[in-house]
């Protein structure tokens, strides 16, 4: 088109123009998030991990000691009351929380005891101190000590104030969405 040509056009196909153009945008907008997420991509905005975009990728055996997953936690007791303090964001996971990201520690049968730190079969896990209060003062009630069930794992976080095992217990291992890979992210 020659300079000033729009102008030349009828005011109805200059309309059609900018709307559709408005359209794909749009599109676009929903499109690459929607694609994102059934490819397996999220958005990690919480401190246990790093923050940023993460992506699920499948794993094709039981998960294991030292394996960084995705897991939806359990409905158990505990999970509505850490919800509505805000330990867990909302998400598709059931009981509505967002897939948790954590480090495997301990698979069926390993013997976790639950003291002022978690020890694993006699083990002490670095970075397990247990808080007796949350960052608002409320109370905080560990799991209690035991061995892990068949089909379950214990699950970790090194951060200070992560909501983890060591106070929801362990977790079915079928909740075990697949390994948790960093793709763009960044430690605060």
């Amino acid at each position: 088109m020659r300079a000033g040509a729009e102008k030349d056009l009828p005011i109805i196909s200059r309309r059609r123009r900018r709307a559709g153009n408005l359209s794909v945008a749009a599109a676009a907008i929903v499109l690459i998030p929607v694609t994102g997420f059934l490819g397996g991509y999220r958005i990690n905005q919480t401190p246990s991990e790093a923050l940023g975009l993460w992506r699920i990728v499948p794993l094709h055996r039981p998960p294991g000691v030292g394996d960084l997953v995705f897991v939806c936690p359990a409905e158990k007791p505990g999970i509505p009351e850490a919800r509505a303090r805000g330990y867990l964001r909302s998400g598709l996971c059931p009981g509505r929380v967002a897939p948790l990201i954590k480090t495997v520690v301990a698979v069926a049968g390993q013997h976790v005891e639950i003291g002022s730190v978690v020890t694993i079969d006699g083990r002490t896990l670095p970075s397990s101190a247990l808080a007796e209060r949350d960052g608002t003062g409320r109370p905080l009630r560990p799991f209690p000590s035991g061995r892990v069930p068949h089909g379950h794992v214990f699950l970790h976080s090194s951060f200070v104030g992560s909501y983890d095992s060591r106070y929801f217990g362990p977790v079915p291992a079928s909740g075990v969405l697949g390994l948790a890979q960093e793709v763009l992210t960044y430690a605060p």
